[in-house]
């Protein structure tokens, strides 16, 4: 929809090893080894396989095919890991803003051929066992990807999304609901006025309200102005009423065809059934076009060229006078070049990564600007890549100085190149992340692949990471000014750059609002009155349609009885200091947590926990500055964080734990570095450097007020809990408003004197073995024994001047440090937050249940599920629902109870929050005996007025109704 700045190295992040967690090794029927029986040429239902390939770096092999009557391609990768992923692509090269590929990309899942109801896709999620089900809008493709643990699952869904993109139903009133519509404010009020209405226009709305994504876009138009690239594929909200119905459905008609589509899948499910299923189902009924859809390469710039853009002011940015942004991008080379890509993404994180790299060194800790400028280092999302480099949170004074200081970084580069431990760092941050096991793998690895092959690049090509690591030593090697030349080349010598700087307005709102009100007005003056007759029934139309029951049978299901009655028990051992080891296939990884309590700590310091989390594995420690603790993490560890935890207890409502959460990871090697990193942070952490604590205020406080747009709903739902629950209130204080507001306040003070004092203070609580609850290891039996060896050392370092260490636990019996709030009481808060957006996001909370409670099984949160409407709390009070619906629920229940789990996280729910595989075998037995009675209890019990306890709040506009209305609190 947006440009997403994501490099390769970062979108390489996602890639980690996800094998069979049951098994050691590869058995002799494993999915990789039955893949390489498929030779070059074979004929394999309408398809011909082209190339077979073994990739041991990421344990799968890689089959390419070819549709022999359509030309569509086609990619498996089989791999020993049951979370089997399908995705198809399609190549959407819009040349207006009209939102099109986004528009259609909602519309044909609105039903279709074979299964003409409304909203199949949605109605899926309550049919099926789906670890993941979405659809994407990308600059230059859209892509349909879903995946499931269950055979017939992934069967069912892949009949539902092949018949959607390539036979949908595309009907008006789809498009209508969809796209844009012209609409009485009060559709049933024929008098009232017409406004524009439709999902994508309201969502595009609301993306156009966050100036980072704003930015981005005029980037991205401004730096390739010749072609596609040069539009908004999600839509621009004043162009999008531009779009027609029938130019919709002709876009569908030579984007979404087989020629100009490429096919993904990913498991361990036979390449076979899929193909099979494919031809029958969709390929064979079509031939070959030529789509012409193919992206020429922006003509290059014979002279940098500079252009400004304004946004609305942001009321929480640390430094209301500093609202400026300015970044220089540069357009680079085709990303079809595996390598010299690779090469790229790497110089990138080079130059921008970290307190050790130059540009962090020459734009960050002068303080210029609060953080980067939104879009940042290397981004091979389009055709040809680029590189941007910039501040955010600027004054428009300092534009001059930015441009001088990134002219200067670049060539102090070429001068001096980089420190060959920085390039080793990011070699094993390499290394580290192809061993690093995900839930995600196969869609990660379709987003990874999706661009270069969307430009007809080699995906296995891609996959070959190995080679890549192997051909950059080589050429470091043979030329140690390797990196220096393709600065100079790619930066130094590039004409094709441009400078975007962008300012807040004070009335831009009021300007958009406008523009939209004269669009609105040129749509209304030319109608007449039957036309406006037709907008009123065809609104009465839409809102019957809408709220008609829809007949989904037609539709593929799961039954209750495919749900897997028991769930696998994960072994577990506690021993010596209080630590819960369990043994996993981490493929030669350490993963290392600690809890450790707040009960302790005063509560005129909580505010600061989250700063003090976020600060100190980087402001540095023992005999390393920040700079050297930075170099070390990254040459031993798989990363050090320190977050807050706040966890409802299981049992109780109004009680909770409270305490932070130490993580971190390592290459088995480095287990012994690991933990001396973390006896440092623990004895002798450094907080006396102001300079380097303003620089992290800064940036910290940027990033919250940054994501309140992006996340809106997020901080309302956190608002909306906090009068319900101790832990709601805690959770508040930690990640919502009041903490954006609180590290606002923070950055702009002048002096940091009270906030130093107060991180040592938080530091005796909370880094004390006397709170440190317990500790967890995840990793192979084989350095299980090492690895204990080694935290008994480190536990033993950090309780040296402490003459008791308490253990919390016993006899392999968990026992958390939870505290019982006894004076709270839950209160209904309305709450409106006045923030300047063209948007609202509203949250409505309820008091219900702990996890051990018999209705917990019975959530009333999935009866929401059954309703898209808030009269579905009457609707479920009233019992008028079926079997059918409480089946489709528990449906979608246990598609989130039993999502994938990495061998790094196994065992956390029990470290966590106590819940052994007991309680959730428990837990799950409720959920399969839930029955029409007792959800009809739970409604009454929970949502009758009067009897349940909610919060609301929103975020939204300035609104004088909710100022008027004495039951709102208007912040």
């Amino acid at each position: 929809m947006l440009r997403q700045t994501r490099s390769v190295f970062q979108k390489f992040r996602c890639l980690s090893f996800n094998g069979q967690q049951h098994t050691w090794r590869l058995k002799s029927t494993s999915a990789t080894e039955r893949a390489l029986q498929y030779q070059p040429g074979q004929k394999v239902h309408g398809f011909t396989v082209r190339e077979v390939v073994a990739v041991p770096d990421l344990f799968l092999t890689a089959v390419k095919l070819t549709h022999d009557k359509t030309g569509a391609q086609y990619l498996h990768a089989a791999r020993d890991d049951s979370n089997n992923l399908f995705s198809v692509q399609f190549r959407t090269t819009p040349m207006d803003s009209t939102g099109v590929p986004h528009i259609l990309e909602h519309t044909v899942l609105c039903g279709s051929e074979k299964y003409p109801c409304r909203d199949p896709f949605f109605k899926m999620l309550n049919r099926s066992l789906s670890t993941f089900m979405n659809a994407f809008t990308a600059s230059d493709y859209t892509m349909y990807p879903f995946s499931t643990q269950n055979g017939k699952d992934f069967q069912n869904l892949l009949s539902v999304y092949l018949d959607a993109v390539f036979f949908p139903c595309l009907r008006e009133q789809d498009f209508w609901q969809e796209g844009w519509r012209l609409e009485n404010e009060n559709p049933t009020d024929p008098s009232s006025p017409l406004v524009f209405k439709g999902v994508v226009f309201n969502e595009m709305k609301g993306a156009f309200s966050d100036n980072e994504r704003l930015y981005a876009q005029h980037l991205q138009n401004k730096l390739y102005p010749d072609h596609t690239y040069s539009v908004v594929s999600g839509g621009e909200p004043l162009a999008i009423p531009d779009l027609t119905w029938e130019q919709l459905k002709q876009f569908h008609a030579t984007h979404y065809h087989p020629s100009n589509a490429r096919f993904f899948t990913y498991g361990d499910l036979p390449l076979e059934n899929h193909l099979k299923q494919i031809q029958e189902e969709a390929l064979s009924r079509f031939e070959r076009i030529e789509p012409n859809t193919e992206v020429p390469s922006q003509p290059h710039w014979t002279s940098p060229r500079e252009d400004h853009v304004t946004c609305s002011p942001d009321a929480l940015a640390p430094d209301p006078t500093r609202q400026n942004t300015l970044c220089v991008s540069y357009l680079l080379g085709d990303i079809t070049d595996t390598f010299e890509g690779f090469t790229l993404s790497l110089l990138s994180s080079l130059m921008i990564s970290g307190p050790n790299s130059p540009f962090y060194k020459s734009l960050i800790e002068p303080k210029i600007g609060t953080d980067f400028s939104c879009v940042v280092g290397y981004d091979g999302s389009t055709k040809e890549a680029s590189f941007s480099i910039g501040l955010q949170g600027m004054a428009e004074e300092d534009t001059e100085r930015v441009k001088e200081i990134i002219s200067q970084t670049i060539d102090d580069i070429i001068e001096n190149g980089f420190e060959e431990e920085r390039i080793e760092a990011l070699l094993h941050k390499i290394e580290i992340q192809m061993k690093h096991q995900s839930t995600n793998f196969g869609l990660s690895l379709a987003s990874y692949i999706a661009s270069s092959w969307n430009h007809d690049g080699d995906p296995v090509e891609l996959l070959r990471i190995s080679e890549s690591v192997a051909k950059f030593k080589q050429a470091l090697k043979e030329n140690p000014r390797f990196l220096q030349d393709k600065v100079k080349h790619y930066f130094k010598e590039n004409t094709h750059r441009l400078t975007l700087s962008m300012s807040p307005e004070d009335d831009y709102l009021e300007k958009q609002a406008k523009a939209e009100e004269e669009k609105l007005h040129k749509k209304i003056e030319v109608l007449s009155d039957g036309d406006r007759k037709e907008i009123y029934e065809k609104g009465l139309e839409l809102l019957a349609a809408q709220s008609k029951t829809q007949d989904a049978s037609c539709l593929p299901a799961l039954k209750v009885s495919d749900i897997e009655p028991t769930i696998p028990i994960t072994p577990v051992e506690t021993r010596g200091v209080p630590v819960q080891y369990c043994e996993q296939p981490t493929n030669g990884l350490v993963y290392f947590r600690a809890m450790c309590s707040l009960n302790t700590l005063p509560d005129d310091l909580k505010l600061y926990v989250p700063l003090f989390c976020s600060v100190i594995t980087k402001m540095g420690c023992g005999d390393l500055d920040y700079r050297q603790q930075a170099q070390q993490m990254e040459m031993r560890t798989g990363g050090m964080s320190v977050s807050t935890q706040v966890i409802p207890d299981s049992n109780h409502l109004d009680t909770f734990e409270q305490g932070i959460l130490l993580f971190s990871s390592c290459l088995e090697r480095n287990v012994p570095h690991m933990f001396e990193l973390w006896s440092d942070i623990f004895n002798k952490p450094h907080f006396n450097d102001e300079e380097r604590l303003r620089v992290l205020v800064m940036m910290s406080a940027q990033e919250l007020a940054n994501g309140i747009s992006y996340s809106g709903h997020m901080y309302a739902m956190s608002r909306a809990s906090r009068y319900l629950t101790p832990a709601g209130d805690l959770q508040e204080t930690f990640g919502g408003i009041e903490q954006v507001k609180f590290m606002k306040r923070t950055a702009e003070m002048s002096d940091l004197t009270h906030v130093i004092r107060a991180l040592p203070r938080i530091k005796k609580h909370l880094l004390n073995p006397a709170n440190m609850r317990w500790c967890a290891v995840n990793t192979t039996p084989q350095k299980m024994s090492d690895t204990a060896a080694q935290l008994e050392s480190f536990m033993k370092d950090v309780a040296a001047n402490r003459r008791d260490h308490k253990r919390l636990f016993l006899n392999d019996c968990v026992f958390t440090c939870c505290l019982q709030v006894q004076n709270f009481q839950p209160c209904q808060m309305k709450t409106y937050f006045d923030m300047p957006f063209p948007v609202h996001f509203v949250s409505e909370t309820i008091r219900t249940v702990p996890f051990s409670h018999q209705d917990y099984a019975r959530d009333p949160n999935s009866l929401q599920t059954l309703s898209a409407f808030h009269k579905g709390v009457d609707w479920a009070k009233s019992g008028r629902f079926t079997q059918q619906d409480i089946d489709e629920a528990k449906l979608s229940v246990f598609s989130a109870v039993d999502s994938p789990v990495a061998p790094a996280d196994k065992g956390m729910g029990r470290f966590l929050s106590g819940i052994t595989d007991e309680m959730k075998q428990s837990h799950r037995e409720r959920l399969f005996a839930v029955s029409h009675k007792h959800l009809v209890e739970v409604a009454e019990r929970y949502f009758t007025v009067g009897q349940k306890m909610f919060g609301v709040t929103i975020l939204g506009p300035e609104n004088d109704t909710f100022k008027r209305d004495p039951s709102w609190l208007v912040l």
